[in-house]
């Protein structure tokens, strides 16, 4: 082997010997740019672009093209389609885009290399976004539907948060449900809201009730939401009505027969007196008084 080529042959192994790497099944390489990194860290404020680089390798005899793509933070290549000679390193500039609504905290994404054949090889990114821990929720759209109490959390910050729920209810004669504080299942990213529900099969079933959800989370987070409600036994309510309406219509009949029956007798009436007193007329003959 000429000198040459064994110096860049023997700087090529100890290039992949320093660096961490994501080799495909092709045997070429995706790593970021510089060495001694095995992932890419990134850390800006909301709205800033970050740079860097991406190193695709390509130890084998035989050139390859890889296409480029991310997901889990706005990354943008300087080519998303690259050809990689053999024995030869390719480095791809790249952004990373911070959304200037981005809520601070960390963040990972994934930067993945194809080939034309389909293999793949992934190095990940950590995305610090600077800025003030701020813990904050709000309890929205309170209602009773049927056995279960259903209402909205939005988290309002910038920290992950893990709610716990206090469910107090009063009626007409008294406290009807009081449940303490209890820590909820769910973990509310920030930014999002989830859609939840309460059971509650002993509900009352004839009485005004006002609710009220309190809901608490780490970092001092608290929001307050109540809510009005009727519970009716419609069903009773209905037969009810059916009765009251049969009421009524009986009624009718009555007063109805009741009617006719006073027109017959006021008919029979005149009848009768028709027949007692007979109308008659007076004959006149003509012969002298």
């Amino acid at each position: 082997m000429p000198s040459t080529a064994r110096v860049l042959c023997l700087s090529l192994l100890a290039l992949l010997a320093a660096t961490p790497t994501a080799t495909a099944a092709g045997g070429w390489t995706v790593a970021p740019a510089g060495g001694g990194r095995p992932t890419f860290y990134a850390e800006g404020e909301p709205g800033t672009t970050l740079q860097d680089t991406l190193s695709v390798t390509n130890p084998t005899t035989h050139p390859v093209t890889v296409r480029l793509h991310a997901t889990g933070v706005p990354i943008t290549f300087a080519d998303t389609g690259v050809g990689v000679p053999a024995r030869t390193r390719a480095d791809i500039p790249f952004t990373v885009n911070v959304p200037a609504t981005a809520a601070p905290g960390d963040r990972t994404a994934t930067i993945t290399a194809r080939d034309t054949k389909g293999r793949e090889a992934r190095v990940r990114l950590q995305l610090h976004v600077r800025g003030p821990a701020l813990s904050a929720l709000t309890v929205e759209h309170v209602a009773v539907h049927g056995d279960r109490i259903t209402y909205d959390l939005v988290n309002r910050g910038t920290t992950l948060l893990t709610p716990n729920l206090a469910v107090h209810a009063t009626g007409l004669f008294g406290t009807l449900l009081n449940r303490t504080p209890r820590t909820l299942p769910v973990q509310l990213p920030p930014g999002q809201r989830l859609k939840l529900t309460e059971p509650w099969p002993d509900h009352p079933t004839l009485d005004a009730v006002d609710l009220r959800l309190t809901v608490t989370a780490t970092g001092g987070a608290h929001d307050t939401a109540n809510a009005s409600t009727r519970f009716v036994p419609w069903e009773v309510v209905a037969g009810a009505g059916a009765a009251l309406t049969a009421g009524a219509a009986l009624l009718l009949v009555r007063l109805r027969l009741r009617l006719r029956l006073r027109r017959r007798r006021c008919r029979t009436d005149e009848d009768d007196a028709t027949a007692e007193h007979p109308y008659t007329q007076t004959e006149l003959t003509g012969a002298a008084m």
